[in-house]
Parts: structure tokens; C-alpha cells; sequence
């Protein structure tokens, strides 16, 4: 007998496309982000030039990764203007959408992370390494330490999102090697465990903002079975429990929790349709369809 996953039921109630739509954007989003830098490279239709840590779009606009820009300040004191209009930027966008958006629409690790949580629930491998995921702050710290220690940025040489962006795009065999340790990891050693517990980079967003615009509401919470499918699924699943059972609290259906990724996995796999995106600016209060 087939073993039933997280999802299963949501597929039989909803259809395939209901219970798996933020998870197709999401795959788009990726693919397109990535699809972006490739054009220079293959063929020299250079809409952004650089890498996910700084790059210029349209030979206009900067971003510059919050990480790096740590890094420039500790390694070098003021970054160029370039560097800092693109840190404000990113810390814009990112703080209306929620910091760790990133870590799910964007990060090339993240399909790597997903592929390795969904073969532990697939096969039932249980247990690993469950650390507490304040260690990846403890990571951000020794990293910008570091670069101001050494006067280099030596993350960049090791950073697992860049080594595995070059590989994509130059073919660098260092880029499949972090493709390899991190699913090896996840898989074997600790569920959810890079993204989750080590990360630096996704510490950086977290920080970026706990109460933005955008975010994950169980707007219907009473309806929720306790079928444990969205928490089965979320990479951060102790960010749901204060929005789907604080209400005898006086706690809100938003998740607040500044882990969250806005994956919208919980809305997928949810039977019940308890969750949904919503998007809340002053005076101004409207769910996304």
C-alpha cells in the first residue's frame, strides 16, 4: 500500500492544481530568477549582470545581499554608493514581503532543501539533528566577524547559494558539491537542517522584518481538523501553531513569526482551506486570491 504524504488529502478534495499552486509559482519564480543571470552568460542578453550577493539590473538598479553589505562594512567601513543604494533595495522589498521570502521564491537551495524534506516523508526516515535554530545567528555573527578580522569576505568563497548559483550557470564543480552536502545533509543528518539551523543568510532576512504587509493567515481556523498535513510540510513549522490555535489567546490568524518563508506550502496542503496569503497595509486590508 502506498504510503499517503502531507497533501494527499488536499489533492482528492481540492484537485492536483489547487494543492500544489504556491509550490508551482514558487518553482517559476526560482527558474525565472535564475533564468535572469543565464541570458548574459548564454546569450549575451545582459538584463542583470552579477550574482545573487550584488548584481545590477537593466545597467540601473543594484541589490546588494544584506550578508555582503555586513561583510563590506566590516572589511572595508563605507561601501561604494552603489552598494548601499542596493542594500536599500533589498531591505525595502524584503520588508514589505517578509525577509525570508527570499528563502523560498529566490535561493537556488531551496528546491535542494525541499527535494530532501519531501524523500524524509516519502521513505519515513525519522529523527537527525534538531538544533536549536538560534545557531544560524551564531553563524551570522562568526561570518561578519570574520570579514572584519581577516579584511576579506571569506563566506563568499564558501557560501553554498553562490557556489551553487556558479555552478548553475558556469558549470564550477564546487557549486554541485554544495548541491550534494546540503541535500546529504538535510536527508541523513538533520531534517530542514542548512536552511533551517545553519544559514546565515537566511538569519540576515529574518531579521529584515516580523511584522511586514505580506503574510500567511488561517482565516479559517476554525475549521482546522488537526490533520497536522501544514505542519508535516512547513520548514518552519513553530510558526503556525500561534496563528491556528492562539485564539483563546487573543493571538491573531496572521503568522508572525519572523521564521516564516511565505511558502504557501500550508495553503496548499491544507484539505480544509484554513490559510491564505494575505496582505495588510494601513487602513488597507485585502486577501490574495
Amino acid at each position: 500500500m502506498k504510503k499517503r504524504l502531507a497533501g494527499d488529502e488536499a489533492i482528492e478534495k481540492k484537485g492536483w492544481w489547487p494543492a500544489h499552486r504556491w509550490l508551482v509559482w514558487r518553482r517559476l519564480s526560482q527558474l525565472g530568477v535564475l533564468g535572469l543571470f543565464l541570458l548574459g552568460p548564454a546569450f549575451d542578453v545582459w538584463l542583470i549582470q552579477g550574482n545573487l550577493s550584488a548584481s545590477l539590473f537593466l545597467d540601473t538598479l543594484p541589490m546588494t545581499d544584506p550578508l555582503l553589505f555586513a561583510q563590506l562594512l566590516a572589511t572595508s567601513g563605507m561601501p561604494a554608493t552603489q552598494a548601499m543604494l542596493g542594500f536599500v533595495v533589498v531591505v525595502a522589498l524584503y520588508g514589505l514581503l517578509g525577509g525570508r521570502t527570499f528563502c523560498a521564491w529566490v535561493c537556488p537551495v531551496n528546491p535542494i532543501a525541499d527535494l530532501a524534506a519531501w524523500m524524509r516523508r516519502r521513505f519515513g526516515i525519522g529523527g537527525g539533528w534538531r538544533g536549536d535554530r538560534r545557531i544560524r545567528h551564531a553563524v551570522l555573527v562568526v561570518v561578519v566577524a570574520t570579514a572584519g578580522l581577516s579584511g576579506l569576505m571569506v563566506w563568499e568563497w564558501i557560501n553554498p547559494m553562490s557556489l551553487l548559483h556558479r555552478g548553475l550557470i558556469f558549470g564550477v564543480w564546487s557549486g554541485w558539491l554544495a548541491v550534494v552536502g546540503i541535500f546529504l545533509f538535510d536527508l541523513i543528518l538533520s531534517p530542514h537542517g542548512w536552511c533551517g539551523r545553519l544559514c546565515p543568510t537566511g538569519a540576515v532576512y529574518a531579521l529584515l522584518g516580523r511584522r511586514t504587509p505580506l503574510a500567511v493567515s488561517a482565516v479559517r481556523r476554525d475549521a482546522c481538523t488537526d490533520c497536522r498535513a501544514c505542519h508535516q510540510v512547513c520548514p518552519e513549522a513553530a510558526v503556525i501553531d500561534p496563528a491556528l490555535k492562539g485564539a483563546d489567546k487573543g493571538v491573531g490568524p496572521r503568522i508572525t513569526g519572523m521564521d516564516c518563508t511565505r511558502c504557501g506550502r500550508c495553503i496548499d496542503v491544507c484539505p480544509d482551506d484554513v490559510f491564505e496569503f494575505d496582505f495588510h497595509l494601513p487602513n488597507i486590508s485585502r486577501v490574495v486570491p
